[in-house]
């Protein structure tokens, strides 16, 4: 039969995300589509990790990661959600965010369950269910709150339906799941004995003055909640790739164990430097983070308002949704070209986040940029005319 490649690399295909990253390279334009900080690394973590490298702690760590790692990833959720977790056999270390998403779910998902994902969602989801041979079950998000249907969910459900992928603060809409939402839901996960998998990398990003809950502390939640977050987005690290996990210690050991096939262990001395930022930094920085970004995201907004854009104005993460409708194109790409042509600014087509064809009249952008850079990309869009 000769050489081909796997039928799995049709859904590892370049993400448009990194797509638009490229084409935005190629022209020297100012890149608002893929979520990369451009901020400054806190020098406690710079010198944590530096300090690490000095003391030879340069080795394999634990499959599931530093002891002082897993402890200060303890205190910070303990701190935040008043619930106890062991150190020792509840909390994993993995390689971001995604590494503990992906190991969880090999841990935890068969070929063939179905899982239930909101949209517009995040594609990184849906390629790892799909790596892990899971199917995922779209239940749509209405703008402009990106309200959830307790009916449609339900409607969705079928007797194969093992779990629900919760990512709050959301990425792409900033949507905020609220206590009431978050009630609902868990309700539904009881009811069907679902596992719910939360993506909350944007905990501390959260603005007019709503508050992250997670979902963990709904009641009847702490034993079927699989927890991943991490470091890439509060301490600017997204090329560090640490992430972790926190659920009970009946599905963490398993859950650990695939993190050691996969990746063996997150980089030892990039463990101790989120170590260092961990123990030293405190409140003040992550409500100071929150009030920067809520700035940011207030002058792409009032930009976008400007040039006939009209936002999505988010609760959470650093992302915008924005109505491409006014800008020349058959679809969400050509409109996100054509932006890039005319205006230097690279976008995320809204086809990336949908099954359908019901985000060809969105874009997202992205806000985590240094102030004098969102500036210029701010003025550029208020000069668009569509």
């Amino acid at each position: 039969m000769g050489l081909y490649l796997s039928d799995r690399q049709e859904w590892v295909a370049r993400s448009e995300i990194r797509n638009m990253s490229i084409e935005c390279e190629r022209v020297g334009g100012i890149n608002l589509a893929q979520g990369v900080c451009d901020l400054e690394v806190p020098g406690e973590v710079r010198q944590g990790a530096h300090r690490a490298i000095e003391d030879g702690i340069n080795v394999y760590t634990r499959f599931d990661g530093l002891r002082e790692l897993r402890e200060a990833i303890g205190r910070k959720y303990t701190a935040s959600t008043g619930i106890e977790v062991d150190p020792e056999s509840e909390v994993i270390a993995s390689s971001g965010t995604t590494g503990a998403f992906y190991c969880a779910a090999l841990a935890l998902l068969n070929p063939g369950d179905e899982v239930i994902v909101f949209e517009p969602y995040y594609s990184y989801h849906i390629s790892t269910l799909r790596a892990v041979g899971a199917l995922p079950v779209y239940v749509r998000m209405s703008p402009p709150d990106w309200a959830v249907s307790e009916r449609e969910i339900e409607q969705a459900m079928t007797p194969r339906c093992r779990a629900l992928v919760l990512n709050t603060p959301a990425n792409p809409s900033g949507k905020v799941f609220s206590r009431a939402e978050l009630e609902m839901i868990a309700g539904l996960a009881r009811a069907h004995d679902l596992f719910v998998f939360t993506d909350e990398i944007y905990e501390d990003f959260v603005y007019d003055g709503i508050r992250h809950i997670p979902p963990a502390v709904i009641e009847g939640m702490r034993e079927r909640t699989v927890t991943t977050s991490g470091f890439s987005k509060i301490f600017s690290i997204t090329g560090w790739r640490i992430g972790y996990c926190i659920c009970d210690r009946k599905w963490a050991r398993s859950i650990g164990f695939f993190n050691d096939l996969i990746y063996v262990c997150a980089p030892a001395p990039l463990q101790m430097g989120v170590v260092e930022g961990l123990n030293e930094l405190g409140t003040d920085y992550y409500e100071m983070v929150a009030r920067q970004y809520q700035c940011k995201r207030d002058l792409l907004c009032g930009a976008l308002h400007k040039a006939g854009l009209v936002p999505f104005v988010p609760k959470g993460a650093y992302y915008v949704l924005a109505d491409m409708s006014p800008v020349p194109g058959a679809d969400s790409k050509e409109k996100a070209m054509h932006f890039l042509k005319e205006t230097g600014i690279a976008c995320v087509p809204g086809k990336a986040f949908y099954h359908d064809d019901a985000g060809e009249s969105l874009a997202r952008f992205c806000f985590a940029k240094e102030d004098h850079i969102l500036e210029q990309a701010c003025l550029r869009i208020e000069r668009f005319h569509p």
